[in-house]
């Protein structure tokens, strides 16, 4: 019998997702709305600010969408769990690969440092390259879901099309690897209510980031080093890039700002770690 992981519970000899919770911001946006609906049938006359509330809520719940370290829509990971703080933990997240110019050499890097890192990866850049997706796991990193095909418009989706892009990419690094992803990032970090269901019945769970390098977009390694060492702390999550969700990295300023991000960690006293290790 496999083992429950954490996201399952073993129930009459299987294993089985829990059910999604709405969050608290999430319930009460819908008591609110039952409380308009109420208001209506006793008084029609407050109609006016019954759709004010209604279209205040809904502008506070796109917002909350838009900002990728947001709690308030369902769970996410803006930093490790407790016992990972503890043990002086950090995590490397690096996002929209595997680019078979860059990824070996950010593989090479994590070694020589003796560091562990989660890949975010594009799961048709992933099928197109299964043997360096398979490389990351054989080098004790862990491969997470960044949906299949990174879509532009994957915050407007609706629960079936969440369901076909996150579903079809746990599918096929499922297959390449062996090992289900248990965590997952949406593109660009944004995404709506409705993923979080998805999100559940799959058994993952929303990780964004407590400091994100912006790497993708510098010209020099030395604003990105800064904005993810400065005042670094056991239990951070660090978001870099080791590819480009349209194709090959220009540039791949990862391998100029990887090694410098590592030895801050390893001179203050932390390890590098994989979303997977922080949980155990």
């Amino acid at each position: 019998m496999t083992a429950a992981q954490p996201g399952e519970v073993l129930r009459r000899g299987r294993l089985e997702h829990p059910r999604y919770s709405a969050p608290p911001f999430i319930k009460l946006s819908c008591a609110a709305h039952v409380a308009g609906a109420g208001a209506l049938i006793v008084e029609p006359s407050v109609w006016p600010w019954v759709a004010g509330g209604v279209l205040l809520n809904h502008g506070l719940i796109s917002v909350a969408g838009l900002l990728p370290c947001s709690q308030l829509l369902g769970e996410n990971w803006t930093r490790l769990p407790g016992p990972a703080i503890a043990r002086r933990e950090v995590a490397i997240t690096l996002d929209d690969g595997p680019d078979p110019a860059v990824t070996p050499r950010v593989l090479d890097l994590l070694e020589r440092h003796e560091a562990r890192a989660s890949f975010f990866v594009i799961a048709r850049h992933a099928a197109a390259h299964p043997a360096l997706v398979r490389a990351m796991v054989e080098r004790g990193h862990s491969v997470e879901n960044h949906s299949y095909r990174h879509p532009a418009a994957f915050s407007l989706y609706g629960p079936r099309r969440f369901r076909a892009e996150i579903e079809r990419a746990q599918q096929t690094l499922t297959e390449l690897t062996g090992v289900p992803p248990r965590f997952f990032r949406p593109p660009a970090g944004l995404r709506n209510v409705l993923m979080y269901p998805v999100l559940a019945s799959l058994g993952l769970t929303h990780v964004s980031w407590s400091r994100r390098g912006l790497d993708a977009l510098g010209r020099s390694p030395g604003p990105v080093v800064r904005r993810l060492t400065a005042g670094l702390a056991a239990g951070d999550i660090l978001m870099l890039h080791d590819g480009n969700p349209h194709g090959p990295a220009p540039r791949a300023l990862v391998l100029e700002v990887l090694p410098r991000v590592l030895a801050r960690i390893r001179d203050t006293g932390m390890k590098a770690v994989s979303l997977t290790h922080a949980a155990a």
